[in-house]
């Protein structure tokens, strides 16, 4: 699949609420959605208004990352557990978007590494995956569904 990868830049860090995670790479498809379920759980039970798309931010290579949703303003200090204020990074970012099954992203992000050194832009280490709202659709079609994917510059 080729992807268009772009060059974006947000000047302030984006809102989460999320859940801290660690697992090597092959867990990661059962790690990301059930943290993603805990959150939802979370931001339901506990009426956290602004909660958006699911996110997972890849801290470093040690797959340290922090999974949950974007909100519209900071998460409210009466927010409780399991639930922790954080953000996505502000910055210049490489990003692509990938259609298609969640089993295909990392063809995504090789390609989006690639084109970064291919074109000499330095990595900073963070990166993330924001997953669009479900839809039935793709139940019958996976082809349809839409993850951006954002890698920070340096």
């Amino acid at each position: 699949m080729a992807y268009d990868v772009r060059i974006e830049s947000f000047a302030q860090p984006r809102p989460t609420a999320i859940v801290r995670r660690r697992a090597p790479i092959p867990d990661l498809p059962k790690v990301v959605p059930d943290a993603c379920g805990v959150v939802w759980k979370a931001i339901k039970d506990q009426q956290i208004p602004g909660a958006g798309r699911h996110v997972a931010l890849y801290l470093d290579d040690q797959v340290n990352l922090e999974v949950g949703v974007e909100l519209e303003a900071p998460l409210p200090p009466t927010a409780r557990d399991p639930l922790i204020a954080s953000a996505l990074p502000a910055g210049a970012v490489a990003s692509t978007t990938h259609f298609g099954p969640y089993q295909q992203l990392p063809s995504a992000h090789n390609a989006l590494r690639a084109w970064c050194a291919q074109q000499g832009h330095t990595l900073a280490g963070p990166n993330w995956e924001i997953y669009d709202h479900w839809q039935d659709a793709w139940n019958a079609d996976p082809s349809r569904i839409r993850t951006d994917i954002y890698y920070l510059l340096e």
